[in-house]
């Protein structure tokens, strides 16, 4: 459905707001446009006019799982599972979120699976992903602070030849494959792969593991082709799976073969062995590099790998002037504080300009009087937050001095200031 019509329905319910099935089809279609928040402040709504609504409970439930809050998609459809008059819908969703978790699954009504799945509807498989049209990001390099080298290592395989054709064909190269970016928590992997794709002008698809995986044979296979089918007929088009490491763990882990064929469906997408995937430019992301199956890395496939560090001091005053843009703030220094946080991630610096705030905040309810964010508001606030990626540096390195055999984590030693 249209941004246009979805408009005309959210005027349609401002002028007659008790008109329950109305907001219900204003939800639904909130929904299958991934606009997720839209989506949950009216399933709220209407949750809230009536308590009853096994509908709206489902639809909420639903919303949660599609923007990957697990745990409090679990809490409502378990709540609405144990209720009389509970939807087959809601027994699938449960189902679903379960198999997840390597929990049992719901025991479902007194029904055919596949009279279940028909009435249940698409809970989060293919006729729900494979028509979505890819968003155009705005966000570009220019704003993402830091991360040069990584940035020129992205322009090198994937941006330079979309927009300078000419010159790799002259040396046999297509513009197409994948690289994988790796590093703790927070550090811009994310942000970075929609840049790519505002570089470019090209559509950009988000894909994880609540996309794929199913608790029907055959199905996740089916959903991760369908993703791949959607992303080549809108070439140019940047496919980021984050989280990769749960799609792509290693077959050696595994003993159940439903996750085997979920990955050799991975790897026969990225070959291209039955499609062309010249224009099909693939970003991963993953805090856990060491899980991947080793046969991602192979070329052809993920064949850069890439570390994603928190930024340096002069990223760090980059990330600063970005995130106090447009704040009320005056004479800060950005050096003083980039030099106060010292390993912090990019989350942790836009958490030190929240906590600023709330500093701030404070101060203008109690005397009345807004007041500019300072530099004496960072630095008090840099000492509240502690940097999140010290656990994950001591988990990598172990994988670095001891499991680094190809030298893959050599950036990560050399990060840390360690020798193999």
């Amino acid at each position: 459905m249209s941004d246009d019509t979805i408009q005309q329905l959210q005027d349609a319910v401002r002028i007659s707001p008790g008109n329950q099935p109305l907001r219900r089809m204003l939800a639904g279609q909130l929904l299958a446009a991934g606009r997720h928040d839209e989506a949950e402040t009216e399933f709220r709504v209407l949750h809230r006019q009536d308590p009853q609504d096994a509908q709206a409970a489902l639809g909420l439930a639903r919303t949660f799982a599609a923007s990957g809050r697990m745990a409090e998609a679990l809490v409502v459809v378990e709540d609405l599972c144990g209720r009389s008059d509970a939807p087959a819908a809601a027994y699938a969703l449960l189902t679903e979120l379960r198999s997840r978790r390597g929990e049992a699954p719901a025991e479902p009504p007194a029904e055919k699976p596949e009279e279940l799945r028909q009435r249940a509807g698409p809970v989060l498989g293919t006729d729900a992903i494979a028509g979505d049209r890819p968003e155009r990001p705005r966000l570009t390099f220019a704003d993402i602070g830091g991360m040069e080298a990584v940035k020129e290592t992205i322009r090198l395989k994937i941006i330079y030849p979309v927009t300078r054709p000419e010159i790799y064909r002259a040396y046999g190269k297509k513009a197409g494959g994948g690289i994988m970016l790796y590093g703790p928590p927070g550090c811009g992997k994310t942000h970075l792969a929609r840049a790519v794709a505002g570089e470019l002008g090209a559509g950009f698809l988000a894909i994880g593991i609540n996309d794929v995986l199913e608790m029907w044979i055959g199905a996740s296979e089916k959903n991760l082709h369908a993703l791949f089918e959607n992303a080549r007929a809108n070439r140019p088009c940047v496919l980021f799976v984050d989280e990769v490491d749960a799609l792509a763990a290693s077959r050696s882990d595994m003993r159940a073969s439903a996750g085997r064929q979920v990955i050799n469906q991975f790897l026969a997408e990225l070959d291209g062995i039955d499609a062309d995937n010249e224009g099909l430019l693939v970003l991963a992301a993953t805090n856990a590099p060491w899980h991947v199956d080793g046969a991602f890395r192979r070329p052809g496939r993920f064949d850069q790998v890439v570390f994603v560090p928190p930024p340096d001091p002069a990223a760090r005053e980059a990330i600063l002037r970005i995130q106090l843009e447009g704040r009320p703030a005056t004479a800060i220094d950005h050096a003083a504080v980039a030099k106060r946080t010292d390993g912090f991630s990019g989350a942790d610096l836009k958490a030190v300009v929240d906590r600023a705030i709330e500093i701030r905040l404070a101060e203008a309810l109690r005397s009345g009087v807004p007041q500019p964010i300072t530099t004496k508001d960072l630095l008090a606030a840099a000492k509240l937050q502690k940097p999140t990626c010290q656990e994950w540096f001591a988990s990598a390195r172990n994988h670095a001095l001891y499991a680094n055999q190809g030298g893959l984590y050599d950036e990560v030693l050399a990060h840390l200031g360690l020798r193999r």
